[in-house]
Protein backbone atom coordinates (compact mmCIF):
# COMPACT_ATOMS: atom_id res chain seq x y z
CA UNK A 1 0.00 0.00 0.00
CA UNK A 2 1.50 3.14 -1.15
CA UNK A 3 2.08 5.25 1.69
CA UNK A 4 -0.30 9.04 1.10
CA UNK A 5 1.13 12.35 2.39
CA UNK A 6 -0.24 14.14 5.49
CA UNK A 7 -2.18 17.15 4.98
CA UNK A 8 -0.54 19.56 7.64
CA UNK A 9 -2.38 21.95 9.70
CA UNK A 10 -1.70 24.93 8.11
CA UNK A 11 0.39 27.56 10.62
CA UNK A 12 2.73 30.20 10.06
CA UNK A 13 4.93 31.64 11.95
CA UNK A 14 2.63 33.98 13.52
CA UNK A 15 0.25 31.85 14.08
CA UNK A 16 -0.70 30.63 17.65
CA UNK A 17 1.30 27.20 18.20
CA UNK A 18 -0.16 24.16 18.69
CA UNK A 19 1.26 22.88 21.31
CA UNK A 20 -0.92 25.45 23.60
CA UNK A 21 1.92 27.55 24.92
CA UNK A 22 0.93 31.39 24.38
CA UNK A 23 3.14 31.88 21.59
CA UNK A 24 3.67 32.14 18.02
CA UNK A 25 4.85 29.40 16.22
CA UNK A 26 7.71 30.88 15.08
CA UNK A 27 8.76 32.01 18.76
CA UNK A 28 7.97 28.51 19.75
CA UNK A 29 8.00 24.95 18.54
CA UNK A 30 8.54 26.41 14.57
CA UNK A 31 12.32 27.31 16.26
CA UNK A 32 12.89 23.88 17.21
CA UNK A 33 11.62 22.26 13.92
CA UNK A 34 13.79 24.47 12.08
CA UNK A 35 16.88 23.57 14.06
CA UNK A 36 17.35 27.14 15.31
CA UNK A 37 17.17 26.00 18.69
CA UNK A 38 17.06 22.94 20.92
CA UNK A 39 14.23 22.05 23.48
CA UNK A 40 15.36 22.80 27.07
CA UNK A 41 13.28 20.55 28.76
CA UNK A 42 11.39 17.11 28.56
CA UNK A 43 7.97 18.65 28.17
CA UNK A 44 9.36 21.89 26.06
CA UNK A 45 10.68 18.27 23.41
CA UNK A 46 6.97 16.48 24.03
CA UNK A 47 4.91 19.83 23.40
CA UNK A 48 7.28 20.41 20.22
CA UNK A 49 6.97 16.68 19.18
CA UNK A 50 2.88 16.98 19.44
CA UNK A 51 2.93 20.91 17.14
CA UNK A 52 5.36 18.60 14.74
CA UNK A 53 2.90 15.82 14.23
CA UNK A 54 0.14 18.68 13.76
CA UNK A 55 2.00 20.40 11.39
CA UNK A 56 3.16 17.11 9.81
CA UNK A 57 6.62 17.42 10.18
CA UNK A 58 8.18 13.99 10.21
CA UNK A 59 12.17 14.68 9.97
CA UNK A 60 11.89 16.65 12.93
CA UNK A 61 9.67 13.80 14.83
CA UNK A 62 12.04 11.32 13.28
CA UNK A 63 15.31 13.36 14.60
CA UNK A 64 13.83 13.98 18.15
CA UNK A 65 13.28 10.06 18.76
CA UNK A 66 15.82 8.28 20.60
CA UNK A 67 18.51 6.13 17.62
CA UNK A 68 17.50 2.88 19.39
CA UNK A 69 14.10 3.09 19.44
CA UNK A 70 13.50 5.39 16.46
CA UNK A 71 11.51 3.53 13.57
CA UNK A 72 13.47 3.50 10.43
CA UNK A 73 10.24 6.23 8.47
CA UNK A 74 7.40 7.30 9.71
CA UNK A 75 4.07 7.33 8.26
CA UNK A 76 1.69 10.19 9.48
CA UNK A 77 -2.06 9.23 8.80
CA UNK A 78 -3.21 12.09 6.23
CA UNK A 79 -6.80 12.17 7.49
CA UNK A 80 -5.56 12.40 11.42
CA UNK A 81 -6.52 16.29 12.85
CA UNK A 82 -4.75 16.94 16.24
CA UNK A 83 -7.39 19.27 18.41
CA UNK A 84 -5.45 20.03 21.22
CA UNK A 85 -2.78 18.80 24.24
CA UNK A 86 -2.72 18.87 27.76
CA UNK A 87 0.14 17.69 30.26
CA UNK A 88 -1.54 15.97 33.24
CA UNK A 89 2.37 15.33 34.90
CA UNK A 90 5.71 15.60 34.48
CA UNK A 91 8.61 13.99 36.33
CA UNK A 92 12.47 15.01 36.23
CA UNK A 93 13.20 16.37 32.58
CA UNK A 94 14.69 20.27 33.47
CA UNK A 95 17.92 21.09 32.31
CA UNK A 96 19.24 19.52 35.68
CA UNK A 97 18.43 16.10 34.57
CA UNK A 98 19.50 13.31 31.82
CA UNK A 99 16.10 11.84 31.98
CA UNK A 100 12.18 12.63 32.83
CA UNK A 101 8.67 11.62 31.85
CA UNK A 102 5.61 13.63 30.37
CA UNK A 103 2.17 12.41 31.10
CA UNK A 104 -0.02 13.85 28.80
CA UNK A 105 -3.63 13.96 26.79
CA UNK A 106 -3.30 15.17 22.95
CA UNK A 107 -7.03 15.32 21.49
CA UNK A 108 -8.11 14.36 18.07
CA UNK A 109 -11.24 15.32 15.85
CA UNK A 110 -12.93 11.88 16.94
CA UNK A 111 -11.37 10.85 20.77
CA UNK A 112 -7.69 11.54 22.37
CA UNK A 113 -5.16 9.29 23.87
CA UNK A 114 -3.36 9.85 26.85
CA UNK A 115 0.22 8.90 27.37
CA UNK A 116 3.14 8.61 29.27
CA UNK A 117 6.40 9.53 27.56
CA UNK A 118 9.53 9.02 28.43
CA UNK A 119 12.68 10.96 27.08
CA UNK A 120 16.55 11.14 28.07
CA UNK A 121 19.28 13.50 26.95
CA UNK A 122 21.72 12.53 24.10
CA UNK A 123 24.40 14.22 23.09
CA UNK A 124 22.82 16.88 25.60
CA UNK A 125 19.97 17.29 23.44
CA UNK A 126 16.78 15.69 25.02
CA UNK A 127 14.88 13.10 22.51
CA UNK A 128 11.44 10.85 23.00
CA UNK A 129 12.66 6.99 24.29
CA UNK A 130 9.22 5.98 24.11
CA UNK A 131 5.77 5.99 25.99
CA UNK A 132 2.81 4.03 27.31
CA UNK A 133 -0.60 4.66 26.81
CA UNK A 134 -3.30 5.14 29.75
CA UNK A 135 -6.77 4.04 30.25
Amino acid sequence: MASRTPRPTPVTPTTPCPCGLPKAYGECCGRFHSGAAAAPTAEVLMRSRYAAFVVGDVAYLLKSWHPSTRPAQLDLDPDMRWTGLEILDRSDGSAFHDRGTVTFRASYRGGELCERSRFERVGGEWVYVDGEFLD
